[in-house]
């Protein structure tokens, strides 16, 4: 419109805008042509009124310090400190990413052989042997049958179930459990303890329940259980079991704690057992309904990614 020789004040009028508007847009086309049209202009703002001495202050301050008589600082401890509003501190923390009321935990294997079971462990997963089987081995230990107080009320609209945060313990049990890394299948077993003398009778469920012509890769923890001398005597008894320690501290490296999660979470957390037998019923019936239609977990990450992880 302006080029076609209108006055800024018509175009204001047609166009339902004030006529500084159009006369700052004329004026930063005409010193900036086109690329003056691209974004708006920067502002200036509002002006700070927290120093940026006071921001560094506190920033270094959660990061390197602690309040006197606790183990991290709140906003409200530190705004007390520093003499701002609790807001202004979590918005001082919210800008710079910090957050003093999390943590995280971790746990670093310290096995001086963890590489080479590392690269061994993800072997068997992503390029199993010829003519062999992998199985994911451990035992869920002190199961307990947990039987609730009172009974909770049930899942409505608007109001979630209920039970009783008390509980009476009837007994333990534990899990023997072997998951196939071919099809997701599971081989399991509940017995009163979890020594070797359980161990070898739960080698030898396997050995009956998988194909005879094929060899047998156990991935295990490094319970003393598994590297008892009865039980290496009975490994070399039956030549076609192989058993592969996973590094210490890497209970993340077998699979079968997967499927562990699974059952508690699906099974167990939220069970009523009036006895032992009532929890290793319901244990077996999940083991079975599982085994009809199984899932396949299966593992994708590389020994280089994991071993990257560690180091940083």
């Amino acid at each position: 419109m302006a080029a076609d020789g209108m006055l800024s004040q018509d175009i204001a009028r047609q166009l339902g805008i004030s006529r500084p508007t159009v006369q700052l847009w004329r004026e930063r086309f005409l010193a900036l042509r086109v690329a003056g049209l691209a974004q708006d202009a920067p502002r200036p703002g509002r002006i700070p009124c927290i120093p940026a001495k006071t921001v560094r202050a506190i920033v270094e301050a959660t990061l390197h310090t602690k309040p006197p008589v606790a183990t991290h600082w709140s906003t409200r401890t530190m705004a007390d400190a520093h003499g701002v509003s609790e807001a202004t501190v979590r918005r001082i923390w919210k800008q710079h990413g910090l957050k003093p009321h999390l943590v995280r935990t971790f746990k670093v294997s310290r096995d001086k052989q963890f590489i080479e079971k590392l690269y061994d462990m993800v072997g068997l997963y992503l390029n199993p042997p010829d003519r062999s089987l992998v199985l994911s081995v451990d035992e869920k230990s002190q199961v307990q049958a947990l039987d609730r107080t009172q009974p909770g009320l049930p899942l409505k609209r608007g109001r979630c179930g209920t039970m009783t945060h008390d509980y009476k313990r009837h007994g333990t049990t534990t899990l023997f459990a072997a998951l196939s890394m071919l099809d997701g299948t599971v081989i399991g077993d509940c017995m009163p303890r979890h020594r070797h003398q359980e161990f070898i009778r739960f080698l030898k469920k396997i050995d009956a329940e998988t194909l005879p012509h094929l060899d047998l890769h156990l991935i295990v923890d490094n319970y003393g259980t598994h590297k008892h001398p009865r039980v290496k005597s009975w490994l070399r008894r039956h030549p076609r079991f192989h058993l592969h320690f996973i590094p210490t501290s890497s209970s993340w490296l077998n699979m079968v704690e997967r499927w562990f999660r699974e059952l508690t979470d699906k099974r167990i957390r939220r069970g009523s057992f009036r006895n032992v037998r009532d929890l290793i019923a319901a244990i077996q019936e999940y083991i079975n309904n599982h085994n009809q239609n199984p899932r396949v977990f299966t593992w994708t990450a590389s020994a280089e990614s994991i071993v990257a992880k560690v180091a940083k």
